[in-house]
């Protein structure tokens, strides 16, 4: 069971639910099914968890990982799954105890959840006016610190909104290989091999389209586009590097970014694409490959101590650090529960350092752009205010005119950041600031 090896092995949902389908091979109403019931599951937790430690003596955490997740699974079908008949919940979960519980199992698993089906319009989340991080944490299924850090930065009306939009499944967005293709020409053949498909709101090169799998599909094995979310793109243009520079790339795998600056250089110049991980320089080896991309090097190098051949040389360099992630969730069900406010030290430090060293390869005049896809204010503007005053050597330089579309609208563009939201914009939650050496 998918929610089991998440639980007690602490796996990740999508590659432990990949391993699952392609072992079990169901049909497609059954892959839908168990998609939505192991991701849905997943993304309400610690509602669900609420919920039956209400109806059950001991604390969940006594239960085993076979009954805990046999509990969720059921509680979530019962409270969110409207075609789903109750009865046929309750009565799976009772088999699946009996298959992977003791004798007892059955008959403790089959009441609890018949107690949650006889109560389950009774039941109230606490109150909004009186406690608003314990009723959006409940309700929409958040992890409560990452709420009343929100409900401190945008409010309650706005937090709800975010919350609402990371628990809507993320759309397909791909960015079309306009070394070899046009948009538009694009979203002709997808939508002739039978997808749906639309333009991306600000991203010149990006469409939205109805599909999960790609691999064995024509049009990307013949590289006319990369998966990438719209938010992701719009960083290439952030940075928008001239053709026939020298582009550093600091934590580059799988090449997503390098591959689209190598595209907005005419893949003239050269990327030199870092990544500490042998086996994911591959991965950007791979994309360059079916993208027809040459002049992209991939290397292994510690962003935090990038090679001294590159000091003072680069003319545009892009840092899109680690983070907590808090702009993915919606990608990653499973991830919201996963983080936690003691992470957030050592992951500022780290980007310090790998800022610091980035910086130390970056010419006088030369731009660098950092990126984050965290909506924390201090992995972002925080964290750049810091590096200006600290290094003394680069100004925040505006964005107004390298981001297309009707981001041209965000106030901050001439300050020379910006911070996009799901809510606000559609798109993962990503921040970039875009900085020039001064001296």
């Amino acid at each position: 069971m998918v929610l089991k090896e998440v639980d007690a092995g602490d796996a990740y949902a999508n590659l432990a639910l990949s391993r699952a389908l392609e072992e079990f091979k169901p049909g497609a109403l059954d892959r839908a099914f168990a998609t939505e019931t192991v991701y849905g599951t997943l993304r309400t937790m610690n509602t669900l968890d609420w919920i039956l430690e209400k109806h059950i003596r001991q604390p969940l955490e006594k239960q085993t990982s076979w009954i805990r997740n046999i509990l969720r699974l059921g509680v979530y079908q019962i409270m969110y799954m409207d075609r789903v008949p109750a009865p046929a919940a309750v009565n799976e979960a009772a088999n699946q105890a009996r298959r992977f519980g003791h004798p007892g199992s059955v008959s403790f698993v089959n009441g609890v959840l018949r107690s949650v089906l006889r109560n389950r319009e009774k039941i109230e989340f606490p109150s909004l006016e009186e406690d608003p991080a314990a009723h959006i944490s409940l309700k929409y299924s958040h992890p409560a610190w990452l709420v009343k850090r929100w409900l401190g930065d945008l409010g309650a009306g706005e937090t709800i909104e975010l919350c609402e939009a990371n628990n809507r499944p993320a759309p397909v967005t791909v960015r079309t290989n306009t070394l070899r293709i046009t948009r538009s020409r694009l979203s002709e053949l997808l939508i002739g091999e039978g997808l749906e498909v639309r333009e991306t709101a600000y991203a010149p090169e990006g469409l939205v389209i109805g599909i999960g799998g790609l691999r064995g599909f024509p049009p990307f094995e013949k590289g006319l586009f990369q998966v990438q979310d719209e938010s992701s793109m719009l960083v290439g243009h952030a940075l928008s590097p001239s053709p026939g520079s020298l582009v550093l790339d600091a934590a580059s795998a799988p090449g997503g970014k390098a591959t689209h600056l190598a595209q907005l250089m005419g893949d003239r110049g050269m990327v030199a694409a870092f990544d500490i991980h042998p086996h994911k320089i591959r991965l950007i080896e791979d994309n360059c490959r079916r993208l027809g991309i040459t002049c992209v090097s991939p290397l292994v190098a510690d962003a935090r101590k990038l090679p001294q051949d590159f000091a003072g040389r680069a003319d545009f360099a892009l840092l899109d650090a680690p983070c907590t992630g808090t702009g993915v969730i919606r990608r990653r069900p499973d991830s919201r529960w996963k983080k936690n406010p003691g992470q957030i030290p050592g992951i500022l430090g780290l980007q310090r350092e790998m800022l610091e060293s980035i910086a130390r390869c970056i010419k006088p005049g030369g731009v660098l752009v950092y990126s984050t896809c965290s909506v924390l204010e201090e992995e972002n503007r925080g964290q750049v205010e810091n590096f200006l005053k600290i290094s003394g050597e680069f100004g925040l330089e505006s964005l107004a005119g390298l981001l297309p579309g009707s981001l041209a609208g965000e106030e901050s563009l001439d300050k020379g950041f910006i911070q996009l939201y799901p809510h606000r914009h559609g798109t993962d939650g990503f921040f970039m600031a875009r900085m020039r050496r001064t001296e």
